[in-house]
């Protein structure tokens, strides 16, 4: 694929997307969910997640207390215990699956060979994923500080692997502009975490995923290939 694919093309060969997402939990987490009848564990961990969202941005994660999410879902605690036990089970399976996204998309793009070229494909996917999964990184981004510490780290050391992503590919251009190579990576990463959280910005202005990030990638490219 060449590296200004469409939002629309990335959704065909995306690792998760929405309908997915719940296979993955269920498989992922088998040893910890008792439910076993497919279909039904399925819906409810759709049901689980998008009223966690829900909750975090009504009330905030810090606030909100398995009650709340029994009250949301409309599963009784004993229904909620199948899948979860504790809030910090919530945000460690919120954690894991942008950790997954941000991992195994890049390795899509293995094959480009041009720095520049690689670089817009990061950068593509980057958005695109965090436009399929804007839930889950909201959550990350702006929940991670009342976590418990090691799902902090956790969640900042996976900024960090994407950060170091761009880093890599910068510090191999032939010729670039002077500067730290984790620091550009940096801009670029804001760049990106700005469509995602002030996602009601750019939707208020009718701005596409593609718009967004042909918008970044003239810059980026603008900028390094100068």
């Amino acid at each position: 694929m060449q590296p200004d694919f469409t939002f629309a093309q990335f959704k065909t060969m995306t690792p998760l997307d929405a309908g997915n997402i719940w296979a993955y939990l269920l498989d992922h987490y088998a040893d910890r969910i008792t439910v076993k009848r497919r279909k039904p564990a399925l819906e409810n961990l759709e049901r689980i997640f998008n009223a966690t969202f829900k909750l975090a941005n009504d009330v905030g994660f810090r606030a909100m207390n398995l009650r709340d999410l029994c009250q949301e879902t409309g599963l009784s605690m004993g229904g909620l215990y199948g899948y979860i036990s504790t809030k910090d089970q919530l945000a460690e399976m919120i954690g894991d699956v942008v950790r997954h996204a941000t991992r195994e998309v890049p390795l899509l793009f293995d094959s480009i060979i041009d720095p520049l070229d690689r670089l817009e494909a990061l950068i593509r996917s980057s958005i695109y994923i965090s436009e399929i999964l804007q839930p889950w990184f909201y959550f990350v981004y702006m929940d991670s500080r009342v976590l418990a510490p090691e799902l902090r780290h956790a969640a900042k050391n996976s900024e960090l692997y994407v950060q170091s992503l761009f880093a890599d590919v910068i510090v191999r251009l032939p010729s670039r502009p002077p500067g730290s190579a984790d620091l550009l990576a940096s801009h670029l990463m804001a760049t990106f975490q700005d469509w995602y959280v002030k996602r009601w910005k750019y939707r208020a202005a009718d701005v596409t995923p593609d718009q967004f990030a042909g918008s970044a990638v003239r810059m980026m490219r603008g900028y390094l290939a100068a």
